[in-house]
């Protein structure tokens, strides 16, 4: 299994896959460095797609496996490399949101994430955010 940053060679796929942004966004998320891929080797498996929470917290906007891949661990090894990339650039903390309908929210209270607050954005049901301590020290 490789996890790394999506390079150009990921274009295709995440374009065709990513249907929540656009091509440009893609794009311009690729060429800076805020889309990261899992392979088995032959092809992805799936994608973290992040941004920043107030232009400072790093803040999960999309995690996606592939359906023949979920529950065997890789979403949960996708977010810790995104993790320990973002403890290597000093955030001291990472947040991400589900809605309250998503089983999701329940994969990232295993990884330790606490709720923080919500959104109720209408007709939506209500978005949960999640916040996380990745080290005592940093002030990001």
């Amino acid at each position: 299994m490789e996890i790394r940053f999506a390079g150009e060679m990921d274009l295709t796929y995440l374009i065709a896959n990513d249907r929540h942004v656009t091509p440009e966004t893609v794009r311009e998320k690729v060429m800076r460095g805020e889309i990261i891929v899992v392979s088995d080797g032959r092809e992805l498996l799936g994608w973290l797609r992040f941004g920043y929470f107030w232009d400072v917290i790093p803040f999960i906007n999309m995690l996606a496996i592939e359906a023949p891949f979920r529950r065997q661990g890789i979403g949960r090894r996708l977010v810790l490399f995104w993790e320990a990339s973002m403890r290597d650039r000093q955030h001291g903390r990472v947040m991400t949101s589900t809605q309250s309908n998503e089983e999701a929210q329940h994969f990232y209270r295993k990884l330790g994430y606490r709720e923080c607050g919500a959104l109720i954005l209408d007709p939506e049901p209500l978005e949960i955010l999640f916040v996380k301590t990745l080290a005592e020290t940093g002030v990001k």
